[in-house]
């Protein structure tokens, strides 16, 4: 068989280390020996000795994603073999978190990750009041974490001496020690279609990076 598709841009080769690796822009690969983690659904390929878990509805089985605190299931992947996620195409990332580090996502961002990390639910600081609550996960331990976004995100730093401000439904995460708060701001777009002319950005203020995707619009519903 010849031709494009089956060229080496395309053709899996095989694995050279266990663990997670960005197959490509909207693939993760994870060559499992063990145990890991990913949102229900994810999964589009896999081969080996595998069995997928789904995790229960409750809080140690989910991730709240933002705005909605509409829960993100999860299943659990275990024993040894090969295993590919995306979701809807969207561009595939992976994070690497030390020990020591904190990094808080939106739940929607969420792909895969290694069972050594552990996270925990919060409401964002000084967002309790937007729509019901602003609900993200707060990533710790030592291991890879797999985000996929709409487009190519911008990672943008945070300094004492600036600011930034984000508008709460382009927001993928940020790191840790970044204080938050809600901003209101006037939107001259508003204004022109006849609203309050009231806009609420997140006020993220430190030292660190935030992660921005490059869209505004309030995202699909999660299957």
């Amino acid at each position: 068989m010849k031709g494009d598709l089956f060229s080496s841009d395309h053709m899996v080769q095989p694995a050279s280390a266990p663990g997670m690796s960005v197959q490509n822009a909207k693939s993760i690969r994870y060559v499992v020996n063990g145990e890991m983690m990913a949102r229900q659904g994810a999964m589009v390929a896999f081969r080996g000795n595998l069995q997928f878990e789904r995790k229960g509805q409750g809080v140690g089985g989910m991730l709240k994603r933002a705005v909605t605190g509409e829960g993100l299931p999860l299943m659990a992947v275990r024993g040894q073999g090969e295993a590919w996620f995306a979701h809807e195409a969207q561009n595939c990332f992976v994070v690497d978190v030390e020990q020591g580090d904190e990094f808080t996502v939106n739940g929607r961002n969420v792909l895969c990750f290694d069972a050594t990390l552990s996270y925990r639910i919060q409401t964002v600081k000084g967002a309790g009041i937007a729509g019901g609550g602003l609900f993200n996960s707060v990533f710790t331990g030592s291991g890879k974490l797999g985000l996929i976004c709409e487009g190519n995100p911008l990672v943008i730093p945070v300094t004492s001496q600036y600011p930034v401000f984000v508008d709460t439904d382009a927001v993928v995460g940020w790191t840790a020690h970044l204080h938050t708060s809600l901003h209101r701001s006037q939107s001259i777009g508003s204004m022109l279609r006849g609203g309050s002319g009231e806009a609420v950005q997140l006020k993220l203020e430190g030292e660190g990076y935030v992660v921005v995707r490059p869209s505004e619009a309030t995202p699909q519903k999660e299957h």
